[in-house]
């Protein structure tokens, strides 16, 4: 399939303001609707229970920054509409699935500015409510009878999860070293990204190229975009993350801020660095907090994720140029420019 920029645009034309999320999502408001109605539809169960916590998650604010990003991957690869209102339903059930076993394995009790479904109806509850949007998933994947679907979402659920073992087996060890964190984060968080822009390719009917340019740029705005969440811990307020301050701390995980602090810190704060990890207390954030604005690990951690959202923009270049492309080019500018 050969791809051309439509004749009425121009760079000249563009207008989008990347620290408003909601100007990027602006130019695919009205599929973002038919997401939102998917989605309530596929939640339904004759089973209260799953209705309501599912709803609860669905429901409590969060950017959606997947299924965008597929929409708008497809729309820059074709004006056509296919399949890629049902796949970002479809990436949006998966993440929430994850983000409910996530909760119950950190103990978290507070994600968006609310309380955490486990800490609402309990653990066992939210395992299985979150064992059954990734059934739905997966059912719902079957009605696009597409092979490669299946298979790229199968192995993107798996990698997943082998990045949740590896987060588990890292947790409390302060010997993690870079690139094991980023390891962690690829399978954990930036699988996902890197499967929606693949998706949002194979939607439109794009070529191999032009799918494995989008995986590409998802991957590397998924690495950026952790990153950035890993800094926002001890860079903003509980009420501006909408997340417990210093909950990385707590759960003894070894974060690239913290990574790179015991680097080029003294003996004396790099033991106080990892004593917190390895204990997961809370009580020496401020501590740590501010070995790592010393040791100038704050400013470290941003450069590193504006690179990887450079890479991600860098992936674009395959693409025509379109007011979409731009839009996945802002939406990369606003994962590390964002402060919630």
């Amino acid at each position: 399939m050969s791809y051309a920029a439509p004749e009425s645009y121009s760079e000249s034309k563009i207008s989008i303001n990347a620290s408003n999320l909601d100007n990027i999502v602006s130019l695919i408001s009205d599929e973002m609707h038919e997401v939102d109605v998917q989605i309530k539809r596929r939640l339904s169960s004759d089973i209260v229970l799953i209705n309501s916590l599912s709803a609860y998650i669905i429901n409590s604010g969060g950017k959606r920054l997947r299924p965008v990003m597929l929409l708008l991957s497809a729309r820059a690869c074709s004006e056509h509409q296919g399949s890629e209102v049902l796949l970002a339903a479809v990436i949006e059930f998966i993440h929430t699935a994850t983000l409910l076993h996530d909760d119950v394995v950190d103990a978290s009790e507070m994600r968006r500015g609310n309380a955490t479904a486990n800490s609402v109806w309990g653990s066992e509850a939210s395992v299985l409510v979150g064992d059954f949007l990734y059934s739905r998933a997966f059912e719902m994947m079957v009605e696009t009878n597409q092979m490669d679907v299946m298979r790229i979402m199968a192995e993107t659920t798996n990698r997943i999860a082998e990045g949740e073992v590896l987060q588990l087996l890292n947790a409390h060890e302060p010997k993690t070293n870079e690139p094991q964190y980023l390891e962690t984060i690829t399978r954990k968080t930036a699988k996902l990204f890197e499967s929606a822009g693949q998706l949002g390719a194979i939607a439109a009917g794009a070529d191999i190229a032009i799918q494995d340019a989008l995986a590409n740029y998802g991957l590397h705005l998924g690495i950026a975009f952790q990153i950035v969440d890993d800094l926002l811990d001890f860079s903003q307020t509980t009420e501006s993350m909408g997340k417990n301050q210093g909950d990385d701390l707590s759960e003894g995980k070894p974060t690239l801020p913290m990574i790179h602090a015991m680097q080029h810190a003294t003996a004396v704060q790099r033991e106080l660095i990892e004593n917190a990890i390895r204990n997961g207390d809370r009580t020496k954030f401020t501590d740590v907090a501010k070995i790592i604005e010393s040791t100038g690990s704050l400013a470290y951690t941003s450069s590193r994720a504006r690179e990887e959202a450079e890479l991600a923009k860098n992936a674009l270049s395959a693409l025509p140029l379109s007011e979409y492309r731009q839009a996945l080019s802002d939406l990369a500018d606003f994962s590390v420019a964002r402060t919630y």
